[in-house]
């Protein structure tokens, strides 16, 4: 059976559909595409973790302040370089242990150093600590910054802000 134009309705059907070379073609497109994104991608996400690592530092860093003034006592932020950590503990007679005591590792794809940084004593051992006061002050004794560096050469500081009462992000 024809149709008003003269052509059967499997012709007609058969026009609309695509061919195998166009599907070709645009698979090879979207290939291409998606070889140019990756690097890209894999870039961003590396730059996440750091920055993700940078924002929980920073967070430890007002969550150790907050915690010396409500309780009253000096509060260490420490720093273990050689096994890629770091915690928050009170200040505290050796061989007492802190139950609300925090440890951090580090992400694996990011690095932590401190630029001239002096060991204050902690629970675990001698160790860089950043000391917060009852007061809400740092003591001056601590670092004025922190630094993550991941394999890709991006860099993100913790460092004193210019009233010396806190930490921010460079």
């Amino acid at each position: 059976m024809t149709s008003a134009t003269g052509q059967s309705g499997a012709s007609r059907a058969s026009r609309h559909g695509f061919t195998l070379i166009e599907l070709c073609l645009v698979l090879t497109l979207l290939a291409v595409a998606a070889a140019l994104i990756t690097p890209a991608l894999s870039r961003f996400m590396r730059g996440r973790a750091l920055d993700a690592e940078a924002r929980r530092l920073l967070a430890l860093t007002h969550a150790a302040q907050a915690r010396a003034v409500s309780d009253g006592f000096p509060v260490l932020l420490w720093f273990d370089i050689a096994q890629a950590a770091y915690g928050m503990e009170e200040e505290s007679t050796p061989g007492a242990m802190d139950p609300k005591a925090l440890e951090f590792s580090v992400s694996d794809s990011v690095r932590l150093s401190l630029p001239n940084a002096t060991p204050a004593p902690t629970q675990r051992r001698r160790l860089p600590a950043i000391r917060f006061l009852p007061d809400g002050g740092i003591d001056e004794i601590s670092p004025s910054s922190v630094r993550l560096n991941d394999a890709a050469g991006m860099i993100r500081t913790l460092t004193q802000t210019r009233n010396r009462m806190g930490y921010e992000i460079q």
